[in-house]
């Protein structure tokens, strides 16, 4: 009798998720038309994927810091993997020395607002992807207002000031952030969700337990003054956009905690676990960054 009632109950169950399973592929199927399913079929047919994961791509919206170096193949793969929105703020225009690795613009847009230029590459890439301009320098006063606009941002600025800048405001906002950064030959990234906690109810580190202070000003040289490789802008844009879609879909295991670093001269890749430190001013013991007055 007990091993009878234990075979109902698992094929109530069964049933029960089968049925589910099938209203989830409706409303999924619901919300791509026919042309976006041929679009997305490569994706589709993914396990990790599927439509469910397809359909929560064109409901997401994220925000792109910077289009440049990272964030031009970051915004292209996004737009081709069927973002519904997304966003970019840069107040730059195109010059000639962007094109060795900013690919997202072409020798025509020489002038232009990079903005512009963006939006006109992702509609030809793919009409279905809502884009919103934001030609402005990100800072302290509209930072918040941007930011919370959106589910997930990804920094691909090249500069320390606006990197704590969009970490701070991530974790007051309680928006996961991605951000990587780039060498001559090397970059870096990792996930950040500061804003929550891992299985074993501890809080995430946030980007100050990774960095805890800005190097002093002029000790690092700028892209112009040291130069960068082109195709490594690539791959790290690259993968930007495959651990947003990561954190998308939800799929395999998040850099929240692990900072990825790239060595283009060796073609090696390594892997650095990192830890919430309790002193860090964001979400430690005695927290003391409450807003973004510290900022310009």
């Amino acid at each position: 009798m007990g091993h009878g009632l234990s075979w109902f109950e698992t094929r109530e169950d069964a049933l029960l998720t089968m049925r589910a399973e099938s209203d989830e592929a409706r409303n999924w199927s619901e919300m791509l038309s026919a042309k976006e399913l041929e679009r997305y079929a490569r994706h589709i047919v993914l396990r990790e994927v599927g439509g469910p994961g397809q359909a929560a791509l064109k409901e997401a919206s994220v925000l792109v810091i910077g289009a440049g170096g990272l964030g031009a193949p970051a915004l292209m793969y996004l737009a081709a993997a069927g973002v519904g929105t997304l966003g970019v703020v840069d107040d730059d225009v195109v010059s000639l020395s962007n094109l060795q690795r900013q690919i997202i613009h072409t020798t025509p847009e020489i002038g232009r607002l990079k903005v512009d230029s963006a939006a006109e590459q992702i509609r030809a890439l793919n009409p279905h992807v809502l884009f919103e301009s934001h030609a402005v320098r990100l800072s302290a006063a509209n930072a918040m207002a941007i930011i919370g606009g959106y589910d997930l941002v990804l920094d691909g600025s090249d500069n320390f000031e606006t990197r704590y800048l969009v970490s701070d405001a991530c974790f007051l906002a309680a928006k996961p952030l991605i951000t990587a950064a780039l060498g001559q030959f090397d970059g870096s990234l990792t996930t950040i969700r500061a804003h929550e906690r891992n299985e074993q109810g501890e809080l995430n580190p946030t980007y100050r337990c990774l960095f805890p202070e800005p190097p002093p000003s002029g000790t690092v040289p700028t892209c112009a003054e040291a130069g960068v490789m082109g195709a490594l802008a690539g791959i790290l844009g690259s993968m930007m956009a495959l651990e947003a879609i990561r954190e998308i879909v939800g799929f395999g295991e998040s850099l929240v905690g692990r900072l990825l670093m790239v060595d283009a001269r060796a073609m090696r890749f390594e892997t650095l676990r990192y830890r919430r430190d309790p002193n860090n001013p964001l979400n430690g013991d005695a927290p003391d960054i409450t807003d973004l007055s510290g900022h310009r």
